[in-house]
């Protein structure tokens, strides 16, 4: 990595996905923000793990699914930490259960429009004259698996109209942005649950997951390995991609023909 000390600000970090990116970056050499909603005891506790690999670290509360709380996350980073260099879009809210989009309630799609594709672009938006500033930034956004494609997926419209549109954005705003030096890319993990989010490639080997054509499961390793190698100063000709990071698996699975309802 580069002399320059650079800042990652990674959205819903503080467990998960997030938060094994935040270590990734850290062990090559990145100061950390972790950002957090609600899980103030997690984001502190690991803010002291970040710290004791020598590196600078700070926890920032805040829902990018909130105007007010995006400005005032960008605000912060500028004032406390000078301006953020690397912007992981990890945080976006996601509803499991299976649901026609008929049966979804105003607030519901509103936050998941708002958590997925609006709040991400603000903070974006917000964050930009910071890495203008210093002609260098790697903004990486995070979507779905064939989210490129712009593919039908039922019982997940919202969701992934929200997506798609930021895959849209991505691209647009990669090429807006190479000239201040600025890359943006998105990747797209797979179906990576619960504890297997923080874990190692190393401790997964042997077990089988047979969803997944590679026939293991997913972890959290998988996908913070794509991120550092993107954030490396050397992968500035990376820009306004769309990168897979699981394992064969097609999420958008062949569901039985859905029937108008009587």
């Amino acid at each position: 990595m580069a002399e320059t000390r650079r800042t990652a600000l990674i959205t819903g970090s503080a467990k998960g996905l997030g938060k094994t990116t935040a270590l990734a970056l850290a062990g090559l050499g990145y100061d950390i923000v972790i950002n957090y909603v609600h899980s103030e005891k997690e984001a502190h506790e690991l803010v002291r793990h970040i710290q004791n690999l020598g590196v600078r670290a700070a926890a920032i509360q805040g829902d990018i699914s909130r105007s007010e709380d995006i400005q005032r996350i960008a605000e912060t980073v500028g004032e406390t930490v000078g301006g953020i260099d690397v912007l992981v879009n990890n945080a976006g809210p996601f509803i499991r259960e299976r649901r026609l989009f008929a049966d979804y309630t105003s607030d519901e799609i509103d936050y998941l429009i708002r958590g997925n594709l609006l709040g991400v672009i603000q903070l974006d938006h917000a964050l930009l004259p910071q890495m203008r500033q210093k002609r260098w930034g790697r903004i990486i956004h995070f979507g779905f698996g064939h989210a490129a494609e712009a593919r039908a997926w039922p019982h997940r419209a919202v969701y992934a109209a929200a997506k798609v549109g930021l895959v849209s954005f991505t691209k647009t705003l990669a090429e807006e942005e190479a000239a201040h030096g600025i890359t943006v890319n998105m990747i797209c993990p797979g179906d990576i649950r619960g504890a297997n989010k923080e874990k190692r490639i190393e401790d997964v080997e042997g077990q089988t997951d047979d969803e997944t054509p590679r026939g293991r499961p997913g972890t959290g390793e998988d996908v913070s390995r794509v991120i550092s190698f993107l954030c490396d100063p050397r992968s500035d000709f990376l820009t306004g991609n769309i990168m897979e990071i699981n394992g064969g698996l097609d999420p958008i699975q062949t569901l039985p023909m859905l029937k108008q309802s009587k």
